[in-house]
């Protein structure tokens, strides 16, 4: 694809879209927005979306975009060795001051490299100049574990958007050359400068320390780097949908951060660990968004982890069916189901329901953290088909600490009880609904409290996923899928890894994502990453970011959770006093 197409194909977007923003380039930081996906992924991404609204917020800065091209256009830019251009003014990246990465999910990190090769510009941060721009690398990932990703990043941001996008205009502003732009940085609040620290490891291979290079000692570089958190939300527009655009996902969907965090602390999950403490959006903010946006979208997608932990929540879901939305929630909470929640739900059009069941067994719950009951899951089931919801996906995970076969079984046994529960209603309605599972092995992730564990020795993780398929086969209206092993395999090796897995991301960019090559050829031993018990490890690659919580708390969380022992949430413990004896 030449650049004259590249323009275009730009514009043609362009046309199809509202709210985006175009400024003049003099005397402003010039900042391109990258999303390492397609189009289509990038623009149904609420991240993503954020950033742009947030730099462009900012007077001194303009912020433009760009994202993957699809395979075919891949190939014609690469035969026509052009350079990628952003949508807004068809500039080539290359010539912008900053180019920052809005990551979500480890299997973008080879697109990372595509599009700095697209762009023109050296793929390590030690082959750059002062006329490269300057490479800033953030996302939901990289303040879970960024070394992966370090070697490439001149800097990693590490936290919440609403804190960082000012910073960063704040340095520039301040700064003399590059050198003291990347001091300035570093002297912020969620900014890690990888070249600042030099790592060093014990004989075994293990992380024995992070030290901050002598030189840099003195302009504040820290260590740890702490994480930028927003400390209320109390004056903070909630992120919303900024460009409405039909070719995404979500289509004609406003979406909408509801709010940040989780106090529920299940013992696998990041994202309830590192978005605490839990922070509501304002009701009235949120709800002048979505009027706003009214025009643009008929459906409303309510982003939370949390989403009855928000005091106002039946106030806004009431008053977007009067503005007349259809409401699709993420996944709820089981204490989100609510009679009236529900009610308001299915009167908006909603015909699905998706839930985290996470196991089918109490005991298995009560190892990860997830403060429910069967009895509560089935009680729940009947009010979402009693309501007259059609539909339940459900979330499972297998290769959890203490697993067995029967947790296995438990699995199938409560799906059934669940489907008994919608075919009972379903008669009554002559329609019958379907229920959806999704399992995926366990991947322990950094910043949880099984962020020592190994992953389950693939052979045992086959073995589960190919019972599972045999319990759940031929089960009318019940559906599952089970994500393979493999697949978990390479992502547990980015998730886990510390700068020397850098090689194989590269490798893997270059031979078009064969990561079995790509492993071998980097002479990297991604067993020593993925089944190696880090109980005794010194550090971890993960501990150069602070994200607020200390390996005493973790530690006790997996303690805990060997004696099947929960930690209730303050609500959950004043409230359900009844679940008390069960710890006992």
């Amino acid at each position: 694809m030449k650049s004259w197409e590249q323009r275009e194909h730009a514009r043609q977007i362009l046309a199809k879209e509202v709210g985006f923003v175009t400024k003049p380039h003099g005397h402003r930081l010039r900042l391109a927005l990258a999303f390492p996906n397609t189009y289509w992924v990038g623009m149904s991404n609420l991240g993503f979306q954020t950033m742009y609204r947030l730099f462009n917020d900012e007077e001194d800065i303009v912020c433009e975009r760009f994202f993957l091209p699809p395979k075919q256009e891949l190939a014609e830019m690469a035969a026509a060795r052009a350079p990628i251009l952003t949508l807004e003014s068809q500039t080539p990246v290359g010539e912008f001051d900053v180019i920052a990465f809005s990551v979500s999910f480890e299997w973008d990190y080879v697109n990372v490299l595509t599009l700095l090769r697209l762009a023109g510009v050296p793929r390590y941060a030690a082959e750059r100049t002062h006329r490269h721009p300057l490479v800033v690398i953030g996302g939901a990932v990289t303040f879970v574990n960024p070394e992966p990703l370090a070697p490439f990043a001149d800097v990693i941001a590490a936290g919440e958007g609403e804190v960082l996008a000012p910073a960063l205009g704040r340095a520039f502003s301040a700064a003399t050359d590059r050198a003291d732009l990347l001091r300035l940085l570093a002297g912020e609040r969620g900014f890690y400068v990888p070249s600042f620290y030099t790592p060093s490891y014990a004989s075994d291979g293990t992380l024995a320390s992070y030290t901050v290079n002598p030189e840099f000692a003195a302009y504040g570089a820290p260590m740890p780097v702490r994480k930028a958190a927003l400390k209320t939300t109390d004056a903070v527009d909630p992120p919303g949908t900024s460009i409405f655009t039909p070719d995404t996902e979500f289509g004609a969907r406003f979406l909408v951060e509801v709010v940040r965090g989780c106090a529920n602390l299940c013992r696998f999950c990041w994202a309830g660990y590192n978005y605490l403490p839990v922070r509501a959006f304002p009701a009235d903010r949120i709800l002048q968004r979505a009027e706003a946006a009214r025009r643009y979208a008929s459906r409303v997608g309510l982003v939370s982890i949390a989403l009855c932990d928000h005091p106002d929540i039946e106030r806004i879901l009431a008053r977007l069916q009067e503005m007349g939305f259809a409401i699709s929630p993420a996944s709820l909470r089981l204490d989100d189901l609510t009679v009236p929640i529900v009610s308001l739900l299915r009167a908006s059009g909603e015909r699905t329901i998706t839930i985290a069941p996470e196991t089918g067994s109490d005991r298995l719950r009560r190892v990860i953290n997830k403060t429910v009951t069967n009895d509560e899951i089935l009680d729940r089931a009947e009010l979402i088909f009693a309501s007259g919801i059609e539909n339940l996906k459900l979330y499972y995970m297998i290769g959890l600490p203490t697993e067995t076969d029967d947790d296995l079984v438990a699995i199938r046994d409560l799906t059934l009880q669940i489907r008994d529960r919608m075919m009972k209603h379903a008669r009554s309605r002559g329609q019958i609904g379907r229920i959806v599972g999704s399992v995926n092995p366990l991947i322990p992730k950094p910043g949880t409290a099984y962020q020592w564990l190994p992953m389950e020795d693939s052979a045992a993780v086959d073995r589960k996923i190919k019972r599972l398929r045999s319990l759940m086969a031929d089960i009318d209206n019940v559906y599952f899928n089970i994500k393979s092993e493999r697949h978990s395999y390479y992502q547990a090796l980015l998730s886990l890894g510390d700068r020397r897995v850098a090689p194989a991301i590269e490798a893997a960019e270059r031979n078009g994502g064969n990561w079995r090559a790509a492993v071998a050829e980097a002479g990297i031993d991604d067993e020593f990453y993925i089944f190696r018990d880090r109980t005794a490890d010194a550090m971890l690659p993960w501990d150069v970011i602070d994200g607020g919580l200390k390996r005493p708390f973790f530690e006790e969380e997996f303690a805990k959770s060997l004696r099947e022992e929960w930690t209730l949430p303050p609500k959950r413990a004043r409230e359900n006093v009844k679940l008390l004896p069960v710890l006992s």
